[in-house]
């Protein structure tokens, strides 16, 4: 069964957004609220994912790019939740140019969560540093299959980026009210949302969403694409800076989404972000 209509069979689940910075000060969900995953998510191994910027659409790590030629320039930070390159285990790749340090206390923090965390890699990518997370429940073993625990994840690590570097939040969006210095791009007016739904075989599309990130976007999506009766098959959440940018594969009645249900599921989504501007690519 597909994860909307685990969704849908949760009649008391309630949307929340979160906007408090520590994440002591974020309310749990209450249990009923969880809608789990009934299958492990994976991305089809054709992938094709766009790195856009805040500041160029399919400009790659502008941010790095322009901390490398100025020491002084705030690097992009960017985090991706992978659900896709290992079966047992949920992986979180963070880079903030060179400036991370062991991340102890982000690790601590994902613990706390009731989650194991193990340190994988750290490679270098010019002068990006990129650290690498294994993450497991507790109390299960298993990969992270919940998207609100995931978007609790993302978040906890955001807010433990704006805590030890506090010169992130002029690149994030909660930086605008809790960071020692705001973004100078406006979240609803210099953000344009892009929205793509594409084929990706017989029995499933690929939709592709690009917009301003905020708390609690991913559950919020996941709750419109039900609406409609579409199924999450899986996903995959990348934030780049300002920019959310997630990835799902759904299906309409075990098949790939019609041009006329992909209109309407992209016309919802539309609706829904209320963006002053608003890309659209669907086939």
């Amino acid at each position: 069964m597909a994860l909307t209509k685990a969704f849908i069979a949760s009649p008391s689940f309630t949307v929340q957004f979160h906007d408090h910075l520590h994440l002591h000060l974020l309310p749990s969900p209450p249990s009923n609220a969880f809608f789990p995953f009934q299958r492990s998510l994976s991305l089809s191994t054709h992938k094709s994912v766009l790195y856009a910027s805040a500041y160029d659409v399919n400009a790659v790590d502008s941010g790095s790019l322009k901390s490398r030629d100025n020491p002084d320039t705030v690097p992009m930070p960017m985090v991706l939740i992978d659900q896709d390159s290992d079966s047992e285990a949920t992986s979180v790749q963070l880079s903030f140019g060179d400036r991370l340090g062991a991340l102890i206390d982000t690790m601590n923090a994902l613990k706390d969560l009731g989650l194991d965390v193990s340190k994988g890699t750290v490679s270098t990518e010019g002068s990006v540093k990129k650290t690498k997370f294994f993450i497991t429940q507790s109390n299960t073993g298993r990969k992270v299959e919940d998207p609100d625990m995931l978007e609790r994840i993302r978040l906890t690590i955001i807010n433990n980026l704006l805590k030890y570097h506090p010169e992130s939040s002029e690149k994030l969006a909660m930086g605008e009210v809790f960071g020692i210095k705001a973004p100078e791009k406006k979240r609803n007016v210099d953000i344009v949302t892009r929205i793509q739904v594409k084929e990706d075989g017989p029995k499933k599309s690929l939709l592709y969403i690009e917009t301003a990130d905020r708390p609690g976007l991913l559950v919020e999506i996941i709750k419109v694409i039900a609406d409609v009766n579409i199924d999450v098959e899986s996903a995959e959440i990348e934030t780049e800076g300002l920019i959310a940018k997630d990835k799902f594969h759904v299906s309409y009645g075990g098949a790939a989404l019609n041009r006329s249900m992909s209109q309407v599921l992209v016309n919802c989504l539309r609706y829904y972000l209320r963006m002053p501007e608003t890309d659209i690519d669907s086939y």
